[in-house]
């Protein structure tokens, strides 16, 4: 039998076409994420949780990714990614991939989630539906608890268009003076001190088989939208649409050019919260066209960085529905175990397998004696990583901590180990500062003498 000759064969590493695209490949993973919200085998409300952070996702996507992708096309960025595509590209390809995606989130949500949420008793009704009695509990509820926090702010040549700040939701309004018959542009920013879905008392839920529902309730921009004569005295309400924007959001310091980085943070958190350009706008497909041009020039968007919604804005906001009482329409709860090096079975009550962390023995002493592997969230993270940074940030034996902390929140008692740490540092500092003061003092006074 003959033997096969071997050849050789060099692939071209640069190739593009070995490459994907890092911009549209987290596309694909927030598309995985969408479709956790369509498994019928996933509870209602995890679902609803999925759609949520779908479009929080896409929120922070286009704060940072496309923002920076912007930035790229304005400085005229000529070096390329691996995979060969130009910024204009990519933001093209973006546009194009994702529309598809979010017209499928929405159509997913009113016509399958929205139904299926009703049927057990979670009602997000829309404001036309509401029933005489129900109105009237809104129009009180508006005039006590969202009417004090509105500004509406007209748009003329005596008043320049606002400042919309970072996902804000917002209505366009178009009013007409009944005296001068003038139309007039204004903006109505959505208070987002007030929660974004309204409840209805129990006793004006819908009501199944003689029971109030679970949650009955309107979105806030309706009842907004639906009480505007209250906001605008002597006009006469023409239109309303309701609008989002997102801004560049990015966290840029160079810290090898900061002379002071700590200040250099600071100024740039201060830009942060006031947001940068507009790199997305989310609009009522049944904005008319006026309206829509008025909102890009004022912007300065394309038509690629507008996106037609059919139905709710901010989808975001559905994680509230989380908070409802129905655990059969949420996963079971988890409860993380301690690995088997950090517990022991409790000697006061063996036979009920309570587990307890050893609290009298080094976290050093169990690493010693060979290395541990924790697998979150299987395993606590308090009883594990958080025992683990505490314990060394109080030991004075640690020299350093270092670590990648990719998100936290703000109480994170990861954070207050550290800065436990660093304190403690800077007492120590303190005390050697001040001991090498007095040895110095000490040692001048002697040559003197």
């Amino acid at each position: 039998m003959p033997r096969l000759k071997k050849t050789s064969s060099t692939i071209d590493l640069s190739d593009p076409q070995y490459y994907f695209n890092r911009e549209l490949s987290w596309l694909e993973f927030n598309n995985r994420v969408l479709h956790e919200a369509f498994d019928p085998r996933t509870p209602l409300l995890e679902r609803l949780k999925f759609m949520a952070i779908f479009g929080s996702n896409l929120d922070e996507y286009f704060m940072v990714r496309v923002a920076a992708l912007k930035e790229q096309v304005e400085a005229h960025v000529s070096k390329l990614p691996p995979d060969g595509r130009t910024p204009e590209e990519q933001l093209d390809l973006i546009s194009l991939r994702l529309r598809p995606m979010v017209t499928q989130q929405h159509r997913h949500f009113e016509q399958a989630l929205r139904p299926q949420l009703a049927a057990k008793g979670i009602y997000l009704l829309d404001y036309m539906d509401l029933n005489q009695e129900q109105r009237l509990y809104m129009q009180r509820f508006f005039e006590e608890q969202i009417f004090p926090v509105l500004t509406p702010l007209a748009v003329d040549p005596g008043h320049p268009f606002p400042y919309i700040s970072n996902l804000s939701l917002n209505l366009a309004v178009v009013v007409k003076d009944s005296e001068t018959q003038e139309e007039h542009f204004a903006r109505v920013k959505v208070p987002n001190v007030l929660p974004r879905f309204v409840p209805l008392p129990p006793d004006l839920r819908v009501h199944q088989k003689g029971r109030p529902a679970v949650w009955t309730g309107v979105p806030l921009e309706q009842a907004i939208a639906h009480n505007l004569e209250f906001l605008f005295p002597g006009m006469n309400i023409q239109e309303y649409y309701p609008f989002r924007i997102t801004r560049n959001n990015d966290l840029g310091v160079e810290e090898d050019d900061a002379e002071d980085l700590l200040q250099a943070i600071e100024q740039e958190l201060r830009r942060r919260r006031l947001g940068g350009s507009v790199v997305r706008m989310e609009i009522q497909a049944s904005t008319p066209e006026s309206v829509r041009e008025t909102l890009m020039r004022e912007m300065g968007l394309i038509e690629r960085d507008v996106y037609e919604i059919e139905g709710l804005l901010g989808m975001k906001d559905l994680m509230s529905f989380m908070e409802l009482p129905v655990p059969n329409l949420k996963d079971n709860s988890w409860m993380p175990v301690v690995p088997p090096r950090l517990r022991r079975i409790s000697e006061t009550d063996a036979d009920s397998n309570l587990l307890e962390i050893e609290d009298g023995e080094d976290f050093f002493s169990v690493l010693r004696r060979g290395d541990l592997l924790v697998h979150h969230p299987y395993y606590s993270f308090p009883a594990t990583v958080q025992r683990f940074i505490t314990q060394a940030a109080h030991d004075p034996d640690v020299l350093a901590i270092k670590m990648t902390l990719y998100r936290t929140s703000g109480d994170s008692p990861i954070v207050s180990a550290l800065i436990s740490a660093a304190e403690m540092v800077s007492r120590l500092l303190c005390w050697l500062r001040s001991r090498l003061d007095l040895t110095k003092k000490i040692t001048l006074t002697g040559h003197e003498s």
